[in-house]
């Protein structure tokens, strides 16, 4: 199976109309309220932290593979020094490369919050499957048969894997292979409540 006929799957709940409508209400509204009443202050906190921490821009951007396979720039706090592999390696438990403020970033998931800017523009949805920087998709893609087609999908700022705890560095194939099953499952399995449950239980795991 590829993912057009994923997608094209009418007992799927997630590619109907109506659903699609919903969802992007969701995205909307959601990203609208936090970009306009929270966004700016947290940006304003972070920004200054970073600048005091470690030299280079406060953002950092990233093309991602996003839904139907196609590249977007994804956008984050910068939680790394500048360095040459960001858009190829993985970062790993200590790794050397992340500060410490980096990694409270990382840990609390602020460094995440721009990507607030990609829902709003439509390159993302609050809950999907994670993009992946395009080495590993080509990389992944190639060893995990049905890793494609998580992009039948908009990426997601958190996900049904994400919520179960499944984030940070995969070490080993398997790790990417049960995110992938987890990513599947829901799209297979989506409804309206269902991302609702996972927005709230990814705050759980952040908290």
């Amino acid at each position: 199976m590829d993912i057009t006929e994923l997608q094209n799957n009418s007992s799927l709940a997630i590619f109907k109309p109506y659903n699609r409508l919903l969802k992007r209400m969701l995205d909307v509204l959601v990203s609208s309220v936090f970009l306009v009443c929270v966004y700016p202050w947290v940006y304003i906190v972070v920004a200054c932290c970073i600048k005091i921490s470690m030299p280079g821009k406060v953002m950092f951007t990233q093309k991602r593979t996003g839904k139907d396979g196609k590249t977007f720039v994804c956008y984050k706090f910068r939680t790394m020094r500048p360095n040459k592999e960001a858009d190829t390696k993985q970062a790993g438990v200590d790794d050397p490369r992340i500060t410490p403020l980096g990694l409270f970033l990382r840990n609390t998931s602020i460094d995440e919050l721009p990507q607030f800017w990609n829902v709003f523009k439509g390159d993302m949805s609050l809950v999907g499957p994670r993009p992946h920087m395009l080495a590993h998709t080509d990389y992944y893609g190639k060893l995990i048969p049905d890793y494609m087609l998580r992009h039948a999908v908009k990426p997601g700022i958190t996900g049904w894997a994400q919520s179960h705890n499944l984030r940070g560095e995969t070490r080993e194939l398997e790790q990417m292979e049960q995110r992938v099953r987890f990513d599947l499952w829901y799209i297979r399995n989506w409804s309206f409540w269902l991302d609702l449950r996972i927005l709230a239980d990814t705050l759980k795991v952040m908290f």
